[in-house]
């Protein structure tokens, strides 16, 4: 009898698993394949079980967990897919937190999980505790401390439905080591629903009706389109829209793929350096439609002069958007997807081919003050904008743009040509130098057949430049270009143009990015002279691996056009002081 049941209680025994072993099934059934991440002590169970788990799931070891958390944005910005972080507790830990407020402040899909000291220790001062939930609450959509093995399967399943549904964003698992070694009878169930959050409001029929009205009204209607369009994947909804009704339209930085570059209705972008005649348009307009963007003050400037003369219709998915920045005439709350579409099937043909033309005036003066000199000077240093314009055509305008922060971001998303969706990884609202050298990584994984092309300034490389090295052990072919000022480029335009050029502590030294490359095995030139510049390009595109291009490009060049921070979006700076 004895001998029975304890034959009995192996069998049992043998049926269960680990708490790591639960985390890495529930992973692959939430449909994971690749995982960004750096081991420490309170995170190795899992690390341990993952050896065995290496032909299903990719881990890609990176140099810093910050950068664990940026690749995972990449990741998730190019393949629409949830990005997976994996770190220890502590400093790995705290190391995440700046990725994880960049991904909640862009609407990004992640979850970031990190190993944690037993429970039984928790509140004792152990060593690297640290409270990640009490830290995370207020950057993330969720926060879960897992203390049971028996949660595992839940808490997992629930993290990637409220990261990736709705508003897309980051969510943070907390996991015990003794939940880590701990063996569970595993049971996945999908988790769909959660009590409480509701990811897309339902659509109201009056709103739909009087967006259709207002529109159908209008003489001079504009659109502002947004990263909600690409997240909801509603490309095609809205093109449909814009034509239907012959309505133009300008994008926010994180939605300028959502049309490709040469749409006949796409004005180009919006915001402090964005486009003169979308800037200019949006406070001539008598009907302003908002979709899948959140009045950011970079796009609106001053508040109390921005598009008072439009009646304003917001198209957003998260109730607390509407009216919170703007307020708004209609809301059209769900998703961009079905919104759109119940919308476009009310709208009256039109045409608005006079307020259309109103625009090229102002396209013409931007070329003409700002754009020809920036894309095709004619003598002097390399600029930034021809770099940029070039390297885009070479890749034929199909290939992802990332970018650093500063000047080359905001050159790069100027200059740097779209012909498909999810084309532009970049921080925007959090505004992250060091981001690109990480995320570049994370795009590649996540579109491993494109061309992956990060514009990074010599400031922002510095920042992450450790992570060349997770591109010498993964043999990736991302193509970085360095856009070499000797300087940090957006903080001295600034002191030139509102602090009398008091250039306090801007000025890089910086080291031989050329020999640095060398040293990882990856290839890399320097291109200082105009003629020599397509034979570079060239060469680093054909290059078959990862490539440093140092572009040393005028020292203190300027983005424009720019609307000083704070005031009317009309007010634009062309060149001149």
């Amino acid at each position: 009898m004895v001998k029975y049941q304890l034959s009995t209680k192996k069998a049992m025994d043998k049926q269960k698993i680990t708490g790591s072993e639960a985390l890495l099934k529930t992973l692959l059934a939430e449909g994971v394949d690749t995982i960004f991440g750096y081991p420490g002590g309170q995170v190795i169970p899992v690390y341990d079980c993952l050896y065995d788990y290496q032909d299903q799931l990719k881990h890609v070891l990176v140099r810093h967990e910050q950068g664990a958390t940026h690749a995972a944005q990449g990741y998730a910005r190019v393949s629409g897919k949830v990005g997976v972080a994996l770190v220890t507790s502590g400093p790995g830990a705290t190391n995440t937190i700046t990725g994880i407020a960049d991904a909640m402040m862009d609407s990004t899909p992640m979850v970031v999980i990190s190993g944690q000291v037993p429970s039984a220790m928790l509140g004792t001062d152990a060593f690297q505790e640290i409270d990640v939930i009490g830290i995370t609450q207020p950057i993330t959509k969720w926060a879960y401390q897992i203390r049971r093995p028996e949660d595992i399967a839940w808490a997992v399943s629930r993290a990637f439905h409220i990261a990736s549904s709705g508003r897309p964003g980051p969510v943070v698992i907390d996991f015990a080591k003794d939940a880590q070694v701990g063996l569970v009878e595993y049971v996945y169930e999908k988790v769909g629903y959660v009590r409480s959050y509701q990811p897309v409001p339902d659509m109201e029929p009056e709103q739909i009706a009087a967006a259709a009205e207002l529109i159908n009204q209008a003489k001079k209607p504009f659109a502002l389109v947004g990263q909600g369009v690409v997240l909801s994947g509603a490309e095609k909804e809205l093109m449909a829209f814009l034509e239907k009704a012959d309505i133009p339209a300008g994008s926010t930085v994180l939605g300028l793929s959502a049309m490709p570059s040469d749409y006949p209705l796409n004005k180009g972008m919006l915001g402090m350096h964005g486009n003169v005649g979308p800037n200019m348009k949006t406070n001539e307009c008598d009907v302003l439609i908002a979709i899948g963007m959140r009045f950011d003050d970079r796009v609106t400037g001053n508040l109390q002069t921005y598009a008072k003369q439009a009646k304003i219709i917001h198209f957003d998915i998260d109730i607390s958007e509407i009216g919170k920045n703007v307020s708004v005439d209609v809301p059209v709350v769900g998703g961009a997807k079905e919104t759109l579409a119940a919308v476009t099937e009310l709208l009256q043909p039109a045409s608005h081919t006079e307020w259309i033309a109103g625009f090229e005036p102002h396209e013409k003066e931007e070329y003409e003050k700002v754009i020809s000199r920036e894309v095709y000077p004619e003598k002097g240093f390399l600029k930034m904008g021809e770099v940029i314009r070039k390297i885009s055509e070479a890749a034929e305008n199909r290939a992802v743009l990332v970018t650093d922060v500063g000047q080359n971001q905001m050159m790069g998303v100027r200059y740097f040509k779209y012909t498909q969706t999810r084309s532009v990884v970049t921080s925007g609202g959090l505004g992250t130098m060091g981001y690109g050298l990480p995320a570049a990584i994370g795009a590649k994984f996540g579109a491993p057949d494109r061309t992956v092309c990060l514009f990074t300034g010599d400031g922002g490389m510095q920042m992450t430049i450790q992570e060349l090295g997770t591109i010498m052990q993964e043999k990736l072919n991302v193509k970085i270009i360095i856009l070499n000022n000797n300087f940090l480029g957006m903080v001295r335009q600034w002191q030139e143009l509102f602090f009398q050029e008091r250039y306090s502590f801007t000025v890089m030294a910086n080291p031989d990015f050329v020999s640095i490359a060398k040293a990882y095995g990856l290839g890399s030139r320097v291109v200082e002279n105009r003629e020599d510049l397509d034979e570079a390009i060239t060469e680093m595109l054909q290059y078959d691996g990862a490539y440093v291009l140092v572009a040393n490009v005028e020292d203190r060049g300027m983005v424009y056009p720019m609307v000083p921070a704070g005031g009317t979006i009309t007010n634009i700076i062309m060149g001149d002081k």
